[in-house]
């Protein structure tokens, strides 16, 4: 079978290539899923760089999520059955024509749902919503979050307003709030205006803001927990910009402040089957109700990972790229 291999860690359009690889057998428990399409995620490059939490033994395969097609079932397994259409946002070594992986952590995809869709089911978009989980916001509550417009961004702004809560968004560039507009998200900042503060004041008027979610790192860390009230959090989701967080003491000391972290893959292993399961179905009844959309910015085929990696760093980019055996 074809698959995307690196033999070094470095630049994903220098280091990922095409390479033929036995097909793999499933052993007890296990299934064999022939791969239709797979989202290209930040953390999956951030692999391929050797930068991420979680580090590959060389040479590696990537791709973390995909949907596909049942194609072999090991010993035991008796919960799918050939030519199901699955998805599984947590299966390493995905960019590839087949993948092996455990039955009980695949996802049937429900009918009605495109590949396209399917594609990205799990991973960013389960990353949101056990996010806003977490964060234990009642209906008409506020929070604040900057990379606003990026996929988790724009995904947590939609489920959030489906649950009844207020987001104030913040973005680096003007052009951010219209592209955000263009998809139905409202209450945007653009903190490249020199009145940025005040137009967020206006937008929540006045309202403690009780959560900031940051993104970025950097001075944008610092923006964010400023917003916040007496006794609010700050949750840091990433570090786009800069893996050091520029805070001032002063609003942490005198606000009274917390400063936690979030890593979706440790809260997703932790949760319950239970809870899992219920965001899981509350995700594809948004998606029914156009509640939450998930675009597609492009697909590329395996050959074309060199182009494919430097889709996903466009400025303005809206959609996930994908990627197709």
């Amino acid at each position: 079978m074809r698959a995307l291999v690196h033999e070094t860690f470095g630049e994903p359009h220098e280091v990922l290539k095409v390479e033929s690889l036995p097909l793999p057998e499933p052993g007890p428990g296990q299934v064999r899923v022939r791969t239709l399409l797979s989202p290209i995620h930040n953390h999956d490059l951030w692999t391929v760089r050797g930068t991420y939490g979680v580090k590959p033994a060389l040479p590696a395969q990537s791709g973390t999520e995909a949907v596909g097609v049942v194609d072999a079932l090991g010993e035991g397994v008796e919960s799918l059955s050939i030519g199901q259409r699955v998805a599984t946002g947590g299966t390493f070594g995905v960019w590839a024509e087949y993948f092996v992986t455990p039955a009980a952590g695949l996802i049937p995809v429900p009918d009605g749902l495109s590949d396209e869709t399917a594609a990205q089911l799990v991973s960013m978009p389960f990353s949101a919503i056990a996010l806003l989980e977490t964060l234990q916001l009642e209906p008409g509550q506020w929070l604040v979050q900057n990379a606003a417009n990026g996929a988790v961004g724009r995904l947590l702004a939609q489920l959030a307003a489906a649950r009844g809560i207020h987001v104030l968004g913040l973005v680096r560039r003007a052009e951010g709030v219209a592209e955000l507009e263009a998809q139905g998200i409202t209450g945007v900042v653009a903190t490249d205006a020199p009145d940025w503060r005040e137009q967020a004041a206006a937008l929540t008027g006045g309202a403690p803001i009780a959560v900031g979610v940051d993104s970025v790192g950097g001075a944008a860390s610092g923006d964010v927990l400023s917003l916040l009230a007496e006794n609010g959090r700050l949750v840091v989701f990433g570090a786009m910009a800069s893996p050091i967080m520029n805070l001032a003491s002063g609003d942490v000391i005198f606000k009274n402040l917390t400063v936690t972290g979030f890593w979706g893959l440790k809260v997703s292993a932790a949760m319950p089957a239970a809870q899992r399961g219920a965001l899981l179905g509350e995700l594809v009844t948004r998606i029914r109700e156009g509640a939450l959309t998930l675009p597609v910015s492009a697909t590329y085929a395996f050959d074309d990972i060199a182009q494919a990696s430097r889709a996903n760093f466009e400025p303005g980019r809206v959609g996930k790229v994908l990627l197709r055996p």
